[in-house]
């Protein structure tokens, strides 16, 4: 059975309305379980409530009502809390630190015995990868690197679940390639990894379950191969005349036409059907099954909830 890492049940939060506006609900109600060793992806449009969400976690802000548990154990107290481990969606570093200090400094806070701090530190710097400037100061790191140093700091108390907001933003292709596949290392490691992002290709590639909030509702949570797997559209190209295609009722489903090639687009269910219509009254050029892009759902599911 999987072991739950985070519960978040029924959790709300209303803000304050400004003098003269009315309060505004930024998250209603939203309930969902996150198990041990899932990479779990939050995504919504800009306002839907994702960093309100990760703020009720992580205690930075308080709910309206409803609850987070981690490990069983509620988020406001100290047991849970030293379960997690959180990156902002911007890092505010102390710039005039080396990595390493900035790192020791951590431990400290976490209250690290000194023998763990140096290996601990050590084993950081080594994996995400910033052996060579951890003795530079921080003020002089690109932003993948100091998204690389946010990680490291996150990490150093071994937390069983990461909290990460927006962590591939701003970072170049490069940069994107890496945190995933740190990412990727810390799920083999056993690690939790609940993160949100708006970029839908980074999280299609390393999450095992997607989330989709929109206007502070949880819309759709499924698996990855759920969402994408099984409704994409089958293309089918054969050659033949208007007049075949207008006798066989497949006129509303041609997508494009060249001379006397045509495509059609069909869905999964009716493919076989209108594959043997065609195949006996015209010559197949191809068949294409098309697959379903975490962008195509995502608008789908954002579309509904509009």
């Amino acid at each position: 059975m999987d072991r739950t890492i985070l519960e978040i049940s029924n959790l709300t939060k209303k803000y304050k309305g400004e003098l003269g506006q009315k309060d505004y609900l930024a998250l209603e109600d939203l309930s969902l379980q996150i198990n041990q060793g899932e990479v779990f992806a939050f995504l919504g449009p800009n306002g839907a409530g994702k960093s309100t969400t990760i703020k009720l976690i992580t205690r930075l802000l308080h709910p309206t009502r409803g609850n987070v548990f981690i490990l069983g154990k509620s988020n406001k107290t100290p047991d849970a809390m030293k379960h997690l481990g959180y990156m902002p969606e911007q890092p505010a570093l102390y710039g005039h630190l080396t990595g390493r200090e900035f790192l020791l400094y951590m431990a400290h806070l976490y209250g690290l015995s000194f023998k763990k701090k140096d290996t601990r530190i050590d084993t950081l710097i080594s994996t995400v990868g910033l052996s060579h400037r951890a003795d530079h100061a921080i003020r002089g790191y690109s932003r993948g690197m100091v998204q690389r140093l946010a990680l490291a700091q996150a990490l150093i108390h071994n937390p069983d679940l990461l909290i990460l907001d927006e962590p591939m933003a701003s970072l170049d292709p490069i940069g994107r390639k890496d945190f995933r596949d740190l990412i990727l290392n810390l799920k083999e490691q056993g690690k939790t990894i609940f993160f949100s992002s708006h970029i839908l290709n980074d999280a299609e590639m390393i999450a095992d379950r997607i989330g989709i909030l929109n206007q502070g509702h949880l819309v759709s949570i499924n698996a990855m191969q759920e969402l994408v797997g099984n409704e994409a559209p089958v293309e089918i190209t054969f050659q033949t005349d208007q007049a075949t295609v207008d006798s066989m009722g497949l006129s509303n489903k041609v997508c494009a036409r060249q001379d006397a090639n045509y495509m059609i687009r069909v869905n999964p269910n009716e493919a076989q059907e209108v594959l043997q219509t065609v195949a006996n009254r015209c010559r197949i050029i191809s068949v294409i099954p098309q697959r379903m892009t975490l962008e195509d759902v995502f608008m789908a599911k954002i579309g509904e909830g509009r």
